[in-house]
């Protein structure tokens, strides 16, 4: 029994020095981590921005390329759901890309579906490309 209990004891000694050994390391290791912790924010909020930058972009090319597809299937603009994504995509296609006046107009049959999906489908790239590229520049 004795050597039973002295077992345990040599272990339980030597879990305690280790212990104490890891918690010394992960102390040293904690500190530089404090020093360096501002510009680790700065890179966390760089790339959260980023991150919203980009979903706001989709999102806008989103309302552009539904819109051009409510166009083409003809959805019944009395419902308030189209209508406010109707109105909605007027709003963002900023008038260079409106279906009225955008950057190509189209005659004849069908014409309003052409220039809607034409120029909102333009702009909604022109979203995606700008976005992807404001991303970039802002994270790190």
């Amino acid at each position: 029994m004795a050597l039973g209990r002295l077992g345990k004891r040599t272990e339980k000694g030597s879990d305690e020095s280790t212990e104490k050994g890891a918690g010394k390391e992960s102390a040293a290791a904690a500190a530089p981590a404090k020093r360096g912790g501002s510009s680790m924010s700065v890179a966390a909020l760089r790339s959260r921005v980023g991150t919203l930058v980009w979903t706001v972009f989709v999102l806008l090319a989103l309302v552009l390329a539904v819109g051009a597809l409510l166009i083409a299937i003809d959805a019944n603009r009395d419902n308030a759901l189209v209508s406010a994504v109707l109105d909605l995509a007027d709003g963002v296609d900023l008038g260079v890309f409106s279906r009225e006046n955008g950057i190509r107009e189209f005659d004849g049959s069908n014409a309003e579906t052409k220039n809607a999906l034409f120029n909102w489908g333009l702009g909604a790239v022109a979203y995606l490309v700008v976005g992807r590229l404001l991303e970039r520049v802002i994270k790190p």
